[in-house]
C-alpha cells in the first residue's frame, strides 16, 4: 500500500472479480479513500498482516482461501484482530451470514442490494464501530 498521510483512510477490498473490484474502487477513491485490491484469500491475509489497512471489505467466495477463512486468520493475528471487516457477498444463506458475524464482521452486505455509494458512505461509521 502507498505511504499514508495521517488523515487518509486505507481500504483493503478483497474481490476476485476485477470488474466488481474496479467499480467499488472507483467510488471509494472518488470519496478520498486509498484502495488496495486483493484478488484471493491468501493475498488478502498477507496484505492485511504486512500493512494493516483501516478497514477491509471482504467477499466470501474467493480462490485459495475463502472469505470466512480470511476473517478467521485476521481475528487470530494480534496485528489484525481489531481490524474492522465488512463482508460484501452475493451469497445470502443464513448460515454464511451467521458465521461471518460470529467471526467478528461488523456487517454482512449482499452485493445485489449494496451500491458502491452505500459502501463508500458507510466507511466512517464502520471505522467508529
Amino acid at each position: 500500500m502507498p505511504k499514508k498521510d495521517e488523515d487518509e483512510v486505507r481500504v483493503l477490498f478483497v474481490e476476485d472479480d476485477p470488474a466488481v473490484a474496479q467499480m467499488y474502487r472507483l467510488k471509494l477513491e472518488l470519496d478520498g479513500y486509498l484502495v488496495e485490491i486483493a484478488t484471493d484469500g491468501e493475498q488478502a491475509v498477507a496484505r492485511a498482516t504486512s500493512a494493516p489497512p483501516d478497514i477491509v471489505f471482504l467477499d466470501i467466495r474467493l480462490p485459495k482461501l475463502d472469505g470466512l477463512g480470511v476473517l478467521e486468520a485476521l481475528r487470530n493475528d494480534t496485528r489484525t484482530r481489531q481490524l474492522p471487516v465488512v463482508i460484501l457477498s452475493n451469497y445470502s444463506e443464513r448460515e454464511l451470514i451467521d458465521r461471518g458475524l460470529k467471526l467478528g464482521a461488523l456487517e454482512y452486505l449482499i452485493k445485489s442490494q449494496t451500491t458502491p455509494a452505500k459502501v463508500a458512505g458507510g466507511v466512517e461509521g464502520w471505522l467508529k464501530a
